[in-house]
């Protein structure tokens, strides 16, 4: 059949519009705009880049879900604590868990300390508020990575408190020697603060992190390096598994403690706040208390913790995390805690 001018026109027009049709079909929505270019911010913001488009539209759609799931959470909790987007926002609960967590062993480390209490010291005259950034003893935030170190930033963030209050000087001291060089302890796939204390006390102390600096991976011990120890210890201390207990070992020196996890998405996207949330179990963290105080917004009381998140994590790499929750601390966090001697 032969189609004269103005059929042929007609024809024409028809898919001119249909094709119209189908793109303005395609278009992104306000709301998927909105999310692009926040996404695109985001990205900026914390130097992300992807391999390739399949890589970032995989990226975007956990980061939108995941700000979906921040910005819920803000309205209709009421909790005492708020989520927020930092750079773990493009990565889905496992593997985010995968990439800092160390999961719980079934058979545990063993303990070379009796765990002790400070109770019989006087409670009394523990001051209301304590932070021991105030004191000059707490080094900046740091970066674990990817590597599952936190056990060696909880021990050494300890030990570099110590070290300040025994001698006045603040020297940010190397995770990275405890990483290579404590063989009783897995490197990058998670570790145990009591063994690394006691690993601290044995060699004859720890470098200073300009001469052993963090690399984020396992490599082979630089024992040329071990020869003049920055700090030393001489000993370590399990706290007995009480809330006053932990409360009179702060006021003397920043504790490490380990955490359980298992709920994740609370504790991933924590901006600011103080953290009451959910925790589950089967994985392990460890931070290092280096304070306490209470809330004037909420009258709650808190205890003060660095992280090895880096600064785009919480309160600046620092977290709020509940007192007088129950007998064993948010997350467990009564339970586990320890400190070096000096």
């Amino acid at each position: 059949m032969v189609l004269n001018f103005h059929s042929r026109l007609v024809v024409l027009a028809a898919l001119f519009l249909l094709g119209a049709w189908e793109s303005l079909s395609a278009a992104p929505t306000l709301e998927e705009t909105s999310f692009i270019l926040r996404h695109e911010r985001w990205m900026s913001l914390h130097g992300r880049s992807y391999k390739n488009e399949t890589e970032k539209s995989k990226r975007f759609t956990i980061f939108k879900e995941n700000v979906k799931f921040i910005e819920k959470f803000n309205k209709v909790s009421g909790r005492s604590f708020k989520l927020g987007t930092n750079k773990f926002t493009d990565l889905t609960k496992e593997e985010f868990r995968a990439t800092l967590l160390n999961e719980e062993k079934s058979t545990p480390y063993p303990k070379t300390s009796k765990p002790t209490s400070f109770v019989n010291e006087s409670l009394a005259e523990v001051p209301e508020s304590l932070d021991w950034r105030e004191q000059g003893a707490v080094t900046n935030i740091s970066v674990q990575g990817k590597c599952d170190s936190a056990w060696a930033f909880a021990v050494v963030a300890a030990v570099e408190g110590i070290t300040k209050i025994k001698t006045g000087q603040l020297i940010s001291l190397s995770e990275q020697q405890l990483i290579d060089c404590d063989f009783n302890n897995g490197g990058c796939s998670g570790g145990n603060r009591t063994e690394a204390f006691q690993f601290i006390k044995d060699s004859g102390g720890l470098m200073a992190e300009s001469d052993y600096p963090y690399e984020g991976v396992e490599a082979s011990c630089n024992t040329q390096t071990l020869s003049n120890p920055a700090a030393t210890i001489t000993g370590y201390q399990e706290v007995e598994a009480t809330e006053s207990a932990l409360l009179a070992a702060v006021t003397n020196q920043p504790v490490s403690v380990g955490i359980d996890l298992g709920q994740l998405g609370l504790f991933q996207h924590y901006a600011t706040g103080i953290f009451d949330g959910d925790c589950g179990s089967g994985y392990r963290h460890d931070m290092t208390i280096i304070g306490y105080g209470t809330s004037d917004e909420y009258g709650i009381d808190y205890w003060l913790v660095k992280n090895s998140w880096g600064i785009s994590w919480g309160e600046s790499g620092y977290m709020k995390m509940a007192r007088g929750i129950n007998a064993q601390g948010v997350c467990n966090l009564n339970t586990r805690a320890s400190y070096p001697i000096a």
